[in-house]
């Protein structure tokens, strides 16, 4: 049937995956009496009774009677196995030692069991310490399981433990509700309603009354991850299933705050290490509760090793289990559990104790010393008490009043906590760990990583980096993963971080590191940048410190991840009789309407909320047999949040629809492509490696090294990136001889490499010498003991100047500045009959030149200030700071090479890198001065990559007042989109990189448009219409009405390169009215004066009025709609690629060929009022591609792949 195919689909379960009753039958009930009568106590072998599974109904047959189909559930289709029931047999008893004299089998008729439920294990599970025949009745009580399948998908089980009067004597019964998802909280609270319920009901309607219950509980949908919560009756309580914070994390229906109760924060941090641990009390609810917070408290990383938080004493063997693993048992096993292993971590939850099972004292390594004391500090201000918070409120009266507002409190600490905890994890690993990650070839350079953590950090990340946890850790960084940790990673970045991401330094110390050993209060934070536009002539603004913040001082908002939006519930209708297949399906219909209600009640603004709604109503459509309906549904997450689109439900969906639904779906041009996309997307899902790809280590080369082989290790060992310095790099290595890097070479140029770079960290310089430094300068370079003019000491080099470290008495002289260097070359100095190489340096600041014998340092050292010299006078001609650290990064690469080949010809090899120093002699350096002026400043949104990547659209969005950072709000911000559909963000008040990209699809982006302070939406060849939310920098919208590339975009309208043009309802993404223009290829769109202008491929059209007019490429045409065309000729200009309107200026982006032939990117400011060229730019390497203004005073232009930087131009 089409029931039974739907289910065969990966189906989002109900509350219930199966309802398990366990016990004693009553005919051994009377045989155990007997027994009891001979003054026998015997612990008796438990049976499985019931088995309760969906589906429960099934549809009434047919008028011929021939079929019957399932009825819908919340479930998945399980198969299932057969487990027999035998009669008549004697009575089976175990003895204390847990011998039994017969294997445990049930009494009565076959019982239908899922597949994947073992129910041996749940035998023992179920009565962890063996099932008594008693005297006394005992309260209920209840406990929890985790079962995990051999793929590790886990299953969560509730047990309720009763007490049943027989013949005088008592029996306990247990009842298993067994789910897909860990609401350990909510189910018990299901059982305790049950529980009451049953003990005022006969004893003969058991089985049914245990049935109805189960089915009831099938009816029940889980709500998707967001601020949606499902709540539903089960009298006497109102029983609330929270949501998933977010996609990555699991359901959190319990109290996170149990394990503070019973351990120290130190404690606590030793457990979280992936290692053998076994979990011991008393009482067994407790075990996997704790053991559950502790899987919690680890994420993003996750556990990937045996857990098994309660064993029965028959299990206990499990623990010789030889990988890490996390068991629980209880406190009686004690000393049996420490004989066995010698290396097993002992957590006595009862008495708080964490202890070794082969000696006293329990040696694992620490956590990072900081990451330690922050969230010690943390965890001792947590407030963990729940009658202290309520002591000033007044008693309520209602039970249901009472819980909630219990669940209140505990979702309020349940986030501090998840705040704590996901802090340490992001302490722990951020600073550093995806920094010696290479994205491209998917390589973590473990080595090195652990160079630049402290010594005495070295035990604990040694033992870290080797776990299975870690590895998938990585390749969730690889994969670029947005999660919580780096949501939180960007939440704490300092400014100096973010800053540094926009130049590609070589890893050295800087002062401001340096000056962290003389804690100085001089040093502290500088007035945050203004909410204006920065004046970008002053280059101090590219220097901001890092933040000093002490431990005491940090506050939860700067590290908070959890979304502040308010939780709203969603109440389900009473249940039905849910054994009848008519009231089922009034059920789910009446379930229909309320959704439909709360989506026609919610506010169109509140996009997460309609998502929920959207969601769950396409979820009991599509169990109630409405596919089509369900499709609609699916379809309208694309407008409010894609990151809950049920991508295995949909595949099941259309899977499963009959000839005339798809039909039907097809008819209707979003469903149609809908249902493509949907396949589409499956066969690129089946393509992708199931483990999420591969993680390799970096190794050094065991053989030689072609330029392609050269390239990749050079790129995996993150010394660099570009493709072009790794080539000259190869050259230089392989100077004289044939073209290939032997493995000797490279291990030497590497360890060289890294040695200077260790050498750097552990420079000492004197508090006079750092406050003549700015607080981001390295010292890169440091030469031998010499003589000069201006005494005896050492040259040192940053990236800003060369000054002497005198000697004697430690003490600064200033050498110069590169930007002030006149000349630099070698002479020779007499020295008795010797003459000895010395370096001349010549000044615009001074009359003298300096003078030093750098003996056989001198080449080496003249090559690199040459380059040096030549990159920051490159970098202030064009305004782009990237000149200066590439002009660094081969000035470091010349003295490695000299370094490592240690030979005649390593000066020679070594002038293969001075790119800059020779781009000087070979064309002018000298930019026009009216490029000069108006230029500002240049960045590199491509210094992630290994080759620069185009600008294709550029949007300034202005800073909103009064709005915080944390809520994306605060200073400007400009949205770049790069090839391929890689979004960048910057903070305009200071260029630097803001967010990680965001990916919108894998197509070219054509055009962005900020529709309200919230939406930005990016056109897309894909034909899709992104849409960001620029608070959150997330994209989890689409519009897919465009048929064709979307190639323009101004208020409320779109186009496409179809020529079809859509007019939209911004609140509810709503397409209000669509037409065609009559053209070819429509190029862009624009409204002005109250009418909408079309632009294709060859005139322009305007509504209404219809006007035309042919297009040139290499003039501009103003339209002044009164007068004549007026057509200004643009001098060496090869074609039109974009303009722009800034004040009484036109703003023409171009393309041109300079005089070798090579193309170049030209600006031409027009005046609009004369009609005259006042300004011609030599803007970029490439042709300029988009441009676009920043509130009238700066003009931001971006290039083409072969330049690929953005300008920021001063209007005047």
């Amino acid at each position: 049937s089409a029931e039974a195919l739907l289910m065969a689909g990966n189906i989002p379960s109900g509350l219930l995956e199966a309802c398990v009753v366990l016990g004693v039958s009553s005919e051994r009930l009377k045989d155990i009496h007997l027994l009891q009568g001979k003054g026998k106590e015997p612990l008796v072998e438990a049976e499985v009774l019931q088995v309760h599974a969906p589906p429960f109904v099934t549809k009434e047959s047919s008028s011929n009677g021939t079929e019957q189909d399932l009825a819908p559930a919340f479930c998945r289709a399980q198969r299932r196995r057969s487990f027999k029931k035998k009669r008549d047999r004697p009575v089976s008893t175990i003895s204390d030692s847990g011998q039994t004299n017969e294997p445990a089998v049930a009494a009565s008729d076959d019982l239908s069991v899922p597949q994947n439920i073992d129910l041996i294990a749940l035998l023992q599970l179920c009565f962890p310490d063996g099932l008594r025949i008693t005297n006394e009745s005992r309260e209920d009580s209840y406990h929890f399981l985790v079962f995990t399948d051999v793929f590790g998908n886990q299953t969560h089980g509730v047990v309720a433990q009763y007490c049943k009067p027989v013949h005088c004597l008592y029996t306990t019964c247990s009842i298993c509700v067994i789910s897909k998802y860990p609401y350990y909280n909510a189910l018990r609270d299901c059982l305790s309603s049950f529980l009451l319920q049953l003990k005022t009901s006969r004893m003969c309607e058991f089985e049914e009354q245990v049935k109805e219950f189960s089915a009831k509980l099938a009816l029940v949908p889980i709500p998707p991850p967001g601020p949606l919560h499902v709540v539903f009756n089960l009298r006497p309580f109102q029983i609330e299933l929270p949501s998933r914070l977010d996609v990555d994390r699991p359901v959190m229906d319990l109290n996170l705050h149990l394990p503070f109760l019973c351990f120290k924060p130190k404690q606590i941090l030793s457990i979280l290490m992936e290692q053998r641990v076994v979990f011991l009390s008393t009482d067994w609810a407790k075990l996997a509760l704790v053991a559950e917070c502790f899987m919690i408290f680890i994420h993003p990383l996750r556990w990937q090793h045996p857990f098994v938080p309660v064993l029965s004493r028959q299990m206990l063997d499990f623990i010789m289990a030889p990988t890490a693993f996390l068991m629980g048992c209880h406190t009686s096993h004690f000393e049996e559990v420490a004989e066995e292993l010698d290396d097993l971590v002992l957590v006595d939850i009862d008495q708080g104790t964490v202890s070794s099972s082969s000696s006293n004292r329990l040696e694992l390594p620490d956590v990072p010393l900081t990451a330690r004391d922050c969230f010690i500090f943390r965890a001792k201000g947590l407030q963990l008490q729940y009658d202290l918070d309520v002591c000033h409120a007044a008693s309520r009266t209602d039970i249901n009043e009472l819980r909630a507002h219990r669940r209140q409190w505990q979702r309020k600490v349940n986030t501090v906590i998840l705040n704590v905890t996901m802090e340490l994890m992001v302490n722990i690993f951020r600073s550093g760990v995806c920094d010696f990650l290479n994205y491209e070839h998917r390589v973590f350079n473990s080595e090195e990583f652990l160079r630049s953590r402290e010594m005495t950090d070295h035990t604990f990340y040694k033992k870290v980096l080797d776990t299975h946890i870690f590895h998938s850790f990585l390749r969730d960084r690889l994969n670029q993963k947005n999660d919580a940790f780096t949501r939180m990673q960007l939440n704490i970045h300092s400014e100096t971080r973010r800053m540094r991401t926009m130049t590609e330094s070589p890893r050295r110390p800087t002062m401001e590191v340096i000056n962290r050993k003389y804690v100085r209060p001089e040093n502290g934070l500088n007035s945050r940048l203004g909410m204006s536009m920065p004046n970008l002539a002053d280059h101090r603004l590219l220097t901001v410190p890092v933040r000093q913040t002490s431990i005491g001082t940090m506050t939860f908002q700067s590290g908070s991840w959890s979304p502040s939006r308010p939780i709203k519930t969603f109440k389900l209708p009473e249940f039905p009789p849910p054994l009848s297949y008519q009231y089922v399906q009034s059920y789910y219909n009446d379930l229909i309407r309320e959704f439909s209600k709360a989506i026609s009640a919610a506010s169109s603004d509140d996009s997460a909320l309609l998502a929920r709604y959207y969601y769950l109503r396409g979820l009991v459509n599509s169990v109630a047999g409405k596919r089509v309906d369900a499709l609609v549904d699916f379809q309208s997450l694309y407008k409010t949040d894609m990151d809950i689109f049920p991508t295995e439900l949909l595949n099941a969906l259309v899977e499963s629809l009959p000839a005339e639904e798809r039909r039907t779906a097809e008819r209707r041009p979003d469903l149609k492509r809908l249902i493509s996309r949907v396949k589409r997307d499956n066969e690129r899902e089946r393509a992708r490696p199931v483990d999420g790809g591969s993680v390799k280590r970096f190794e050094l080369p065991k053989k030689h090294l072609h330029m392609e082989d050269f390239v990749r290790r050079v790129q995996e060992s993150g010394i660099v990136r570009d493709q072009g310095t790794i080539q000259r790099l190869f050259e230089a290595l392989t100077v004289g001889q044939q073209k290939q890097v032997d493995p000797e070479t490279f291990c030497f140029f590497y360890n060289f490499w890294k040695e200077t770079e260790a050498a750097a960290q552990d420079v000492d310089l004197p508090a006079i010498v750092l406050e003549h430094l700015e607080t981001d300068e390295c010292v890169y370079k440091l030469s031998s003991s010499v003589k000069t003019s201006h005494g005896v000491g050492k040259i040192a080099m940053t990236q800003r100047r060369l000054f002497l470290l005198t000697e004697g008495r430690p003490g600064y002289v200033e050498i110069t500045k590169f930007r002030d260097i006149e000349d630099v070359k070698i002479s020779s100095a007499p020295f008795l009959l010797l003459r000895i190489p010395t370096l001349k340096i010549k000044t615009s600041h001074r009359k003298e030149t300096f003078e030093a014998n750098l003996k056989s340092e001198c080449d080496l050292w003249h090559l690199m200030i040459k380059e040096m010299w030549a990159g920051r006078k490159m970098a202030d001609d064009h305004k782009d700071p990237q000149f200066m650290e590439q002009a660094l990064t081969n000035a470091l690469l010349m003295d490695a090479v000299v370094g490592s080949l240690q030979s005649q010809k390593a000066i020679f090899a070594a002038t293969k890198l001075a790119y800059f120093d020779k781009k000087k002699l070979e064309v002018p350096m000298m930019v026009p001065k009216t490029t000069s002026e108006t230029l500002k400043h240049k960045i590199n949104p491509s210094l992630d990559q290994t080759a620069p990547q185009a600008v294709d659209v550029l949007l300034y969005t202005p800073g909103q007042l009064g709005v915080s950072e944390l809520d994306g709000g605060g200073n400007p911000k400009l949205w770049c989109a790069l090839s391929d559909g890689k979004v960048l963000v910057f903070d305009a008040a200071s260029w630097s990189m803001q967010h990680n990209s965001v990916q919108v699809g894998k197509s070219r982006l054509n055009c962005m448009l900020a529709v309200n302070q919230q939406q930005l939406w990016i056109g897309s060849k894909d034909s899709f219409i992104y849409i960001i939310n620029s608070r959150s920098v997330s994209c989890n919208k689409q519009l897919t009405e465009h048929r064709g590339e979307v190639t323009g975009l101004t208020v409320a309208y779109s186009c496409s390169d179809d020529c079809s043009v859509i007019v939209w309802d911004v609140s509810t993404l709503q397409v209000k009215r669509q037409f065609r223009v009559s053209c070819d290829r429509l190029q862009s769109i624009q409204i002005h004066n109250g009418m909408l202008w079309c632009c294709k491929s060859a005139s322009l059209i305007f509504f209404s009025p219809v006007f035309q007019y042919p297009s040139l490429p290499y003039k501009l045409i103003l339209i002044d709609l009164n007068k004549p065309f007026i057509r200004i000729q643009l001098k060496d200009c090869a074609g039109v690629v974009c303009m722009i309107k800034v004040k009484n200026q036109i703003w023409v982006g171009c393309h041109g060929h300079s005089a070798e032939g090579k193309t170049r990117g030209k600006i031409y400011v027009v005046n609009k009022d004369r009609y005259t060229v006042e300004k011609e730019l030599m803007a970029h390497d490439d042709s300029v591609q988009t441009l676009c203004s920043a509130e009238d005073r700066y003009m931001l232009s971006g290039a083409a792949r072969a330049d690929g930087k953005i300008g920021i131009w001063k209007v005047e």
